[in-house]
């Protein structure tokens, strides 16, 4: 897991598979896919909004 601060992201890796699609969980919550579908990543923008200290 890594934190952007100046971006005020999180992104945390599952897998270090290149990412063939995404899906849009709602507008703060991206759902990385590899090329068979399986889940390798999620990135969460805003992230400060959703989790504290």
């Amino acid at each position: 897991m890594k934190y952007f601060e100046k971006e005020d992201i999180i992104h945390i890796t599952i897998s270090d598979e290149p990412e063939f699609n995404s899906v849009e969980i709602n507008p703060n919550i991206t759902a990385e896919l590899n090329d068979l579908g399986e889940l390798i990543g999620i990135e969460i923008t805003n992230a400060s909004s959703f989790i504290r200290d």
